[in-house]
């Protein structure tokens, strides 16, 4: 031995390299991380408290005992092998007619997050697989079970598929259901015969709200479900078949419903066609009637404005005519009146003279027209030179015939031919 390792010496070197490694290897029970989806329960060694954490982060474990749970889970019962376990976990259920089926499907469940639940929680089912089991599925499948007797299997299948996964999601959040059975009369579908049946019906209180047997130990528990799923019904083979015979059976009789209903609707679609056409026909009728009365009125209409034209036409040509009948008396009147005034004014002077002027030129133009004798060529018992001038007697005598005429013809116009002397200038 090495006169420097003394016994002392190796002691204190084993507790140095102690001191620095066993905290590595004890550094898991000082400290534990939690997870944002989980929950943690710490039970102290020494004391056996438990401590409840819900947040996630370090946690001091101090060498405690630590339990997870998952905030959120899926509870599965299916039959299928790609959800859940390999194996078949679909639960059992029996309907009212005695025919069984297993359910399959899924719930999903949330744990409780205040201190009081969850010492409830881990203190009766300690881990996770034990809340699964021992309440999660011990819930679903006496929920799953205590619907059946409210249908029989055919109803399941048909009519009330949709009710039958209502009523396992209310009795797994709830409670089972208080029921009671009454015997009922039902006509069978396919021998159309009467036959008694007992049928279990929800109580229900005086609100008509169902009644419970019993609640919900999750309500206990604090432990909320939700998004339940149905994702297969299987019958038992018998019942399979039975079922499939009568779906068969019940096609044919509603096949033979419809095609009688159908008969009978035809009878009455025919009939009330008949009906419609007649009433068709007799509104065209009317149609008819009532275009041909409106046309004769709407003839009657334009004959009477025709008339009523021809009236106001005739009147208005009446009173045209007596306008210009008085238009033109009116004028006659002034016509007249304006000569009665012109003729006061100078006794129609310019016309006598225009007259006077043209018997004037017709007897000048007549008398030099005229080539024989105005007067006897020998005039016996004349005086005077001129007496015995025939050319003077001639000239003479057709001077005389002229102031004759020209006398005459002033006398008939009242013409007076003696100009008037002009007043004296005083």
């Amino acid at each position: 031995m090495n006169p420097q390792w003394t016994p002392w010496k190796i002691f204190l070197s084993v507790c140095a390299v102690l001191v620095v490694i066993l905290p590595l290897f004890l550094v898991g029970q000082i400290v534990e991380t939690l997870g944002a989806g989980e929950i943690m329960v710490i039970q102290s060694p020494v004391s056996g408290k438990l401590a409840f954490h819900t947040t996630p982060g370090l946690k001091a474990q101090w060498f405690g005992t630590v339990t997870k749970y998952k905030r959120r889970a899926q509870f599965w019962f299916s039959s299928k092998t790609d959800q859940g376990k390999k194996e078949d976990e679909s639960l059992k259920i029996r309907f009212n007619d005695g025919a069984g089926a297993n359910v399959s499907g899924s719930i999903a469940w949330e744990m409780p997050l205040d201190e009081e639940h969850l010492t409830l929680l881990h203190t009766k089912y300690g881990s996770q697989e034990g809340v699964e089991h021992q309440l999660i599925r011990t819930v679903m499948e006496k929920a799953i079970y205590m619907t059946g007797p409210l249908m029989s299997s055919t109803e399941s299948y048909a009519e009330r598929r949709n009710e039958l996964l209502t009523l396992i999601e209310e009795q797994a959040v709830n409670g089972i259901y208080a029921t009671e059975t009454h015997t009922v009369a039902v006509t069978d579908e396919l021998t159309r015969q009467s036959r008694t049946k007992n049928v279990v019906r929800l109580r229900k209180d005086d609100k008509g709200l169902p009644m419970y047997a019993d609640h919900s130990p999750l309500k206990e528990y604090g432990v909320r479900t939700s998004n339940l799923s149905i994702n297969t019904v299987k019958y038992d083979p018998i019942v399979e078949d039975q079922i499939k015979k009568q779906q068969e059976q019940l096609g044919a009789v509603q096949i033979a419903i419809a095609g009688a209903k159908k008969a009978e609707q035809d009878a009455i679609t025919a009939e009330q066609t008949g009906k419609a056409n007649a009433a068709t026909a007799k509104w065209e009728q009317e149609k008819l009637n009532a275009k041909e009365i409106a046309l004769a009125e709407k003839d009657k209409k334009v004959a009477e404005l025709a008339a009523e034209k021809e009236k106001q036409v005739a009147r208005l040509a009446k009173e045209s005519a007596e306008f210009t009948k008085e238009q033109q008396i009116l004028l006659g009147q002034g016509e007249s009146e304006r000569r009665r005034l012109v003729l006061a004014a100078d006794n129609a002077l310019d016309a006598k003279l225009a007259a006077y002027i043209k018997v004037a030129e017709v007897t000048a133009k007549a008398l030099g027209d005229y080539k024989g004798n105005w007067v006897p060529t020998i005039v016996l018992g004349g005086t005077g030179s001129a007496g015995n001038d025939p050319m003077a007697t001639g000239a003479a005598g057709a001077h005389e015939l002229i102031q004759i005429l020209l006398a005459k013809t002033a006398k008939d116009l009242a013409l007076d031919m003696n100009v008037s002397a002009a007043p004296k200038t005083k």
